[in-house]
């Protein structure tokens, strides 16, 4: 097996880590952690909502940059600093994940964190791909 590190330019710099790693052999796309960073490497967004589109947006651009699509996602874990506020949105989180994943759903499992790396991150996404 050979692997491929994939960080594409629109994404942050990563500092010990790819944001997508193809393993070729079977083509499963490993996606690092992906938070509400912009290019510069800062949390935008003061909301649950605001940050999980950017978070989605940040894992779909690697997803993207290493041959991928949100329908080969296979699995997802959303790692919320608030599970309860994570509820309360839910409706509008699942409209924004329709909306740029469309209804392709992954395997998934929301769990709830005391903080992230990053202390004003409210919600980390990470998963991986399985490419044809």
């Amino acid at each position: 097996m050979t692997a491929e590190r994939v960080n594409p330019p629109e994404l942050s710099p990563p500092t010990g880590f790819s944001h997508a790693v193809v393993a070729t052999g079977t083509r499963v796309v490993f996606l690092a952690g992906q938070t509400a960073l912009d290019t510069d490497g800062k949390i935008t967004g003061d909301t649950l909502p605001a940050q999980f589109e950017q978070a989605l947006t940040n894992l779909l651009a690697a997803l993207r940059a290493a041959g991928g699509t949100p329908a080969d996602l296979a699995r997802v874990t959303v790692y919320a600093t608030d599970v309860a506020a994570y509820r309360t949105h839910a409706a509008g989180l699942g409209r924004t994940w329709r909306e740029l994943a469309s209804r392709d759903y992954p395997a998934m499992a929301v769990v709830e964190v005391v903080r992230l790396w990053d202390e004003r991150a409210l919600v980390e996404l990470d998963g991986f791909a399985v490419l044809p």
